[in-house]
This record gives C-alpha cells, structure tokens and sequence, in this order.
C-alpha cells in the first residue's frame, strides 16, 4: 500500500470536518478505507515556515537514502549537524520524518500532497 501525507493549506475547517466525519461513518459501516494521513495550515506563510527549501531538500535526500543517523545525513547534505538536528526534530513533530528503533530517521511517505486553494474573486 502507498504511503501518502495530505497537507492541506488554506483549506476552511469545516471542510477537514467534513472529511474526518465521512471516514468516521465509513469505518462505522464496516467499510474498508485507507488511512487518512494529513496536515493542514491556515496560511501559506505558516506552510513556508515548517517547510522550508532545505528541509524539502533534507526529506528527498532522507527518502533516497532510506534511513540514516541525523550525523550520516548532515555529511550527505554538506550541513551542519545542529541545523540538521533541528530541521529533523522540526519534521518529525510534523509527521514527516520518523525515528526507528535504532535511532536512525527516514520518511515514511512515497508521496506528499500539498493542496492550496486559490480564492475565487467576488463576481
């Protein structure tokens, strides 16, 4: 089964709701479903924020690489440890990067979604 994060940015809250609500009455009918896994932003500032161009550029290398030590990842990037440290620590608050029982992080997604809706101009 493919892996897939939903980021969703500027999207109202009811339409979450929404979403969250159909797959609750789906599960409850017994239906078969695919788990939901998404994150969502209020602005795309706040997108821009957590991600950032380096931490896009740390989740394709870590996706590459497969899982690695933050140290192994840092030299691969050419970064400085304590950047990456916090770039990982960053990610893994936001689901994006996950730690293994050795202590080694990899992403574990095979897609990420991002979906930003652009406003309709008043008629």
């Amino acid at each position: 089964m493919m892996m897939r994060l939903d980021i969703h940015v500027g999207e109202p809250q009811g339409q979450s709701l929404a979403r969250m609500m159909e797959l609750a009455q789906r599960i409850d009918r017994g239906e078969s479903i695919v788990p939901l896994c998404e994150i969502g932003f209020d602005k795309m500032a706040r997108f821009g924020e957590v991600f950032t161009p380096k931490r896009w550029e740390l989740i394709e290398s870590l996706k590459t690489a497969g899982p690695l030590t933050i140290y192994a990842l840092a030299k691969r990037l050419g970064r400085h440890y304590r950047n990456v440290h916090k770039d990982v620590t960053a990610l893994m608050e936001w689901m994006v990067v996950e730690k293994d029982e050795s202590g080694k992080v990899f992403v574990p997604w095979d897609e990420i979604d991002v979906r930003c809706p652009l406003l309709q101009r008043a008629a």
